[in-house]
């Protein structure tokens, strides 16, 4: 049986069409878009402990974390029994950065007898194969951005800042970092990038079974009122929600999306 630890935005949605069956954890303050059929049972993150016992006892052996998730503020009071023996090993991997929090949570799924499976696992199709998607040719002369981004996007990830930036002329215009790609996006709103791209890749190294990058046709609509000209994401790398409406929303406003090998 699978739990489906989901988060905010459209991925939860796509596994759950794979999975239908698929219990949904929703944590507390975290709006889920989920048919309202699926069976589903509320968690705070105090209860953790609590919840994963909950979740054996109903034979659930299989988890997937999908969907954008903050980190929630944590009341120390209300930490039940069966949490408290896991608060310290959280504490210091939150202080680390999110790559590092991400990966202890994991590795605690995993020691508790959970198998992992990825999203792409549980859906091959969001991950496109290289190439173009959609009718508009990526700018010529664009490759040195492109390349330029690639170098960014490195630089960041040593440094567990984010999984996207967007380069112009060689610039860079913006990085994602704990807000992520929509706020960064939405904050490019004087012409800068206009002209630009956005490059989208996970972090080299990252543990792929969770929190790969995700683009959908929100993402372009916001790219277009930046005023950004591509989309270039890694092939493998980045999951693309809704195919059809991404490149026909891409299409219309004349963006390239291209799938980087």
């Amino acid at each position: 049986m699978l739990a489906l630890f989901a988060g905010t935005g459209a991925l939860p949605g796509a596994i759950l069409s794979h999975r239908p069956e698929a219990l949904v954890c929703e944590m507390a303050g975290v709006p889920v878009e989920a048919p309202e059929e699926v069976a589903r049972i509320g968690y705070r993150i105090e209860t953790l402990g609590t919840l994963l016992a909950d979740l054996r006892a109903r034979g659930v052996d299989e988890i997937c974390l999908a969907g954008a998730m903050t980190r929630p503020a944590i009341d120390m009071s209300a930490i039940d029994a069966a949490t408290a023996p896991l608060v310290p090993r959280l504490a210091a991997a939150m202080g680390q950065g999110d790559d590092a929090t991400l990966r202890a949570v994991m590795a605690l799924l995993e020691e508790q007898g959970f198998v992992l499976r990825a999203a792409h696992e549980i859906a091959p199709e969001l991950l496109p194969a290289p190439g173009q998607l959609g009718a508009v040719p990526f700018p010529a002369g664009q490759e040195g951005d492109a390349a330029r981004a690639e170098a960014v996007h490195r630089a960041m990830a040593a440094a567990d800042v984010g999984q996207a930036c967007v380069v112009r002329g060689g610039l860079c215009i913006a990085v994602e970092a704990l807000p992520g790609t929509d706020w960064m996006l939405d904050s490019l709103s004087g012409g800068e990038a206009a002209g630009g791209l956005l490059y989208k890749a996970p972090k080299p190294g990252q543990d792929r079974r969770a929190d790969l990058p995700v683009i959908g046709p929100d993402t372009v609509a916001r790219a277009a009122r930046a005023g950004l000209a591509a989309i270039v994401i890694e092939a493998g790398g980045v999951m693309v929600l809704g195919r059809a409406a991404t490149t026909a929303t891409a299409d219309r406003h004349g963006i390239a999306i291209v799938v980087r090998s």
